[in-house]
């Protein structure tokens, strides 16, 4: 085990819950106790802890060295998101200079240099920084695209060994843009979400009022940070909030995913920790084939186990309830939640203690069309995502803008003080999101007493003969079958050269046998015209083929274009 301490789940300093001005004042206000961060290997031993008061000092130190490198006041500063000391440092050092820390991903896995340096460009191009700050092992592909952009590219270790001048620090406002977070989706259209110090204090109050977090609380997280539930639900809130987290890498985490259970096991208090379904997923997967995890495992003390990011599929949270409940791990410890990075984070978060529950709605209320009296009535689980956080409103409207009435499906849309100031400089996109200080969010859902249900993105239905279809209930379909899993599906809409639209379904195949592939395109068939009642196009693609965006979701409109456009080439099929 580590010879080191981490930093205390309990401290002297007194509670304060985001009620600051800037984010700058938040962490001036944390540095005074003794709580911080603490980072952990693959093997979840503790590496490094960080205690705030340390994390102010080597701030400080990033902005005088920023402010002499010539960044001014609202420049931006590209950071790509490392989970570790170097990325907090330079975050909160360009947030006392009076700049914009923009986070942006990094390689989702090796070999990918080409798409990875196109991802970077493009954000690059849309934020216009003038910087790039990157950890050495990527000096290859961050410096191809910030040469590709006219941006300066700097690793951060040659920078940390500059002399730290003290100068002034510009004052910031709380109305000022604090940061700009990349909303996942295509990277090929990225939008840059505008957040003020402002909207995201009250975004952060508003976790800590919803969780309702304890002197007794820590954190555990492997996101990323260049996600908002990374970014804002695992760093800067526990910053705002005061409170001890404990973090593995993303990376790390793929590779040994129970090790932050062990990490979770191992902590000292109460543990608030988030993931998206795929994290349960994975790890009750990963165990199945052992046993005894009450030995390993402690699961007791995680308080709260947060689920948001993708849709919540309630098989997997009750494989991972019958997986680990002998390790003391509680159904009631779910907190299912819903948001986005242009409310910041949270539109609405389940009340601790309620844990996942689900509605099961009959196929013709999700599309609005009756169904086809010959055909077996169909239900899909919806999962109900909390009531709005402290100070948002949700609404459901029809396609005219007008509220509709309880348990209703239409577009969810909200207001709040934490939404997004803009779609930084895409005018535009902005006009068509933000209307009267409302936000539409693009999804689907319906409201009942006070809860709200998400349905679905509004983009991705399907509308064939007028008629509409959910992606996610003819994914759900195939995965069923033999030898497919969550994310190895996409379907959407095409047109056949007849002129007709028509479902079509990328599958992941792992086979390479000509007769197996021939049969699993019939199977598929055969599974999508039961819950469709049409024929659709079926195409077998290699794993790892899907486009996936920064949150690790599958994008089914860039697998649509990359699809189109022939980037995406299918297994022919067999004379």
């Amino acid at each position: 085990m580590s010879a080191l301490a981490s930093t205390p789940t309990q401290d002297s300093l007194q509670r304060r819950f985001s009620d600051f001005e800037t984010l700058g004042a938040a962490l001036d206000y944390a540095a005074l106790g003794k709580r911080g961060l603490n980072f952990h290997d693959m093997r979840g031993v503790l590496a490094r802890p960080y205690p705030y008061s340390e994390m102010r000092e080597d701030a400080l130190k990033m902005a005088y060295r920023l402010i002499s490198h010539g960044i001014n006041k609202d420049d931006r500063v590209a950071l790509v998101a490392e989970t570790g000391p170097d990325f907090a440092a330079l975050f909160f050092g360009c947030v006392y200079a009076g700049a914009w820390p923009v986070p942006l991903p990094l390689p989702t896995s090796f070999g990918v240099k080409e798409s990875y340096v196109e991802q970077l460009s493009v954000q690059l191009k849309s934020c216009d920084p003038k910087i790039l700050f990157f950890p050495v092992e990527l000096a290859d592909m961050a410096n191809a695209a910030a040469r590709a952009c006219g941006v300066e590219g700097l690793d951060w270790e040659n920078f940390t060994d500059r002399i730290a001048s003290k100068t002034e620090l510009p004052s910031a406002g709380t109305d000022e843009i604090c940061y700009l977070q990349y909303s996942s989706g295509s990277t090929r259209f990225p939008h840059g979400v505008a957040v003020t110090h402002k909207a995201l204090l009250n975004n952060l109050s508003a976790h800590s009022h919803g969780m309702e977090v304890t002197e007794n609380d820590r954190c555990v997280s492997w996101l990323p940070w260049y996600h908002d539930m990374g970014l804002v639900g695992c760093f800067l809130s526990p910053v705002a909030n005061q409170v001890s987290t404990d973090y593995m890498k993303t990376e790390d985490f793929a590779r040994r995913p129970l090790a932050w259970l062990d990490v979770i096991s191992a902590a000292d208090g109460m543990v608030i920790s988030y993931s998206p379904t795929f994290g349960y997923d994975i790890c009750a997967r990963r165990i199945s084939s052992q046993s005894h995890v009450n030995d390993r495992f402690d699961l007791s003390k995680w308080r709260l186990a947060g689920n948001g990011a993708d849709m919540i599929r309630p098989d997997v949270m009750q494989a991972f309830v019958d997986t680990f409940c002998d390790a003391g791990f509680k159904a009631s410890a779910f907190l299912p939640s819903y948001g986005l990075a242009e409310t910041t984070l949270a539109v609405s978060i389940m009340p601790p203690g309620e844990g996942i529950q689900v509605e099961l709605v009959e196929e013709t209320d999700l599309t609005g069309h009756p169904g086809a009296t010959d055909r077996p009535v169909r239900y899909r689980a919806i999962v109900n995502c909390g009531r709005a956080v402290k100070d948002m409103t949700i609404e459901i409207r029809d396609e005219n803008r007008a509220p509709v009435a309880d348990r209703t499906i239409g577009k969810v849309w909200c207001t709040g003080p934490s939404l997004m100031k803009e779609y930084f400089r895409d005018k535009e996109s902005t006009d068509a999101c933000l209307v009267d200080g409302w936000l539409d969010t693009g999804d689907m859902g319906y409201l009942s007493n006070g809860y709200i249900y998400i349905v679905g993105r509004a983009k991705d239905m399907i509308i064939i003969n007028g008629k509409n279809h959910w992606p996610q209930d003819i994914e759900w379909a195939v995965e069923q079958l033999p030898g497919f899993k969550a994310g190895d599906i996409a379907a959407f809409a095409v047109t056949t050269p007849g002129g007709e639209e028509t479902p079509a379904v990328l599958v992941q195949c792992r086979t390479t046998d000509e007769v197996e592939r021939a049969k699993l395109r019939e199977q598929i068939r055969d599974k999508v015209r039961s819950v469709t009642g049409m024929n659709c196009v079926v195409e077998l693609i290699p794993p790892r083929t899907l486009p996936r965006t920064s949150s690790g979701k599958m994008s089914r409109a860039k697998a649509r274009n990359l699809y189109l456009s022939g980037e995406i080439q299918p297994y022919a099929i067999a004379a």
